[in-house]
């Protein structure tokens, strides 16, 4: 959950301060600018992130339940 959270906060940065300088801004608005979408897109990927693994877990418990319904195959 980490690495995703930091992979946000990468992309986040990354992207605010690309808008900031397209947009003209000065420096300092630009370092807040891309700080705020740090910290919003960081959140966003560990929320997504943990709505992947639930999902992932759902999806791996509904396998072993097919499973352990399965009548026993005859050899």
């Amino acid at each position: 959950m980490k690495k995703l959270m930091i992979l946000g906060a990468f992309i986040g940065f990354s992207s605010g301060l690309l808008f900031g300088a397209l947009q003209g801004a000065s420096g300092s608005q630009t370092l807040w600018r891309a700080t705020v979408s740090a910290f919003a897109a960081s959140y966003l990927f560990r929320w997504w992130g943990r709505m992947w693994l639930k999902a992932l877990r759902e999806a791996q418990q509904e396998r072993l339940d097919l499973l352990d319904q399965a009548p026993p195959a005859s050899i």
